[in-house]
């Protein structure tokens, strides 16, 4: 475990989905905010889901996305259970931060590309979205096991690696809209996002 993580700031925090507490950890200049309900220590079966920000989804309300749909119905799950943990990871576009993002929009509009061919063309990995930040703050609440909001399996051997035992998989199930279908067949077909398939249109 990193012994280079830092508590920087915490509260409690209402919201529309309820009452939860924020956490702010820092590490090597980089920040990670903890949103969370019940005592987390020493836990088992948690129900945890790894999150990278999505301004577009979650602040501008895209319809090019499934992010804000996934996260609230984490957060809301979490309120039901009154236990859980959503670790916010700033990583934006699947960690090229939001300018290349806009450009990848543009780039799928113009050139009819999909999400991972557009990254490709800036020159960037289809996905450089990391973990580990998030598995050492599980380790350092020393959470014992968890329940894995996700679909994606990156998620699922990122947190399998730091030792941290998956109990379960909770699928993150969003319906497709006209605008995100092309974005979720390619996480389908191209990384292997499981569930998705119960959910999109058949060809």
């Amino acid at each position: 475990m990193s012994q280079n993580i830092q508590l920087l700031s915490s509260c409690d925090l209402p919201t529309e989905l309820g009452l939860f507490q924020c956490r702010v950890f820092e590490k090597n200049g980089e920040e990670l905010t903890l949103i969370s309900k019940g005592n987390l220590e020493g836990s088992e079966h948690l129900f945890t889901r790894l999150h990278s920000a999505c301004f577009t989804g979650e602040v501008l309300g895209s319809l090019k996305c499934d992010c804000k749909d996934q996260l609230q119905k984490a957060l809301a799950h979490i309120q039901t259970l009154e236990k859980g943990a959503v670790l916010y990871l700033n990583q934006e576009g699947r960690g090229i931060g939001l300018a290349n993002k806009i450009k990848a929009y543009s780039i799928q509009q113009e050139l009819h590309m999909d999400t991972e061919e557009a990254n490709l063309h800036l020159g960037f990995p289809n996905d450089s979205r990391d973990y580990q930040f998030a598995s050492e703050v599980l380790e350092l609440l020393k959470v014992k096991s968890v329940i894995l909001n996700t679909n994606n399996p990156k998620k699922q051997s990122a947190i399998e690696a730091s030792g941290i035992n998956i109990s379960k998989i909770a699928p993150s199930l969003s319906m497709p809209n006209e605008h995100n279908l092309s974005y979720l067949k390619t996480k389908l077909i191209k990384h292997g996002h499981r569930a998705l398939g119960d959910v999109l249109p058949k060809e």
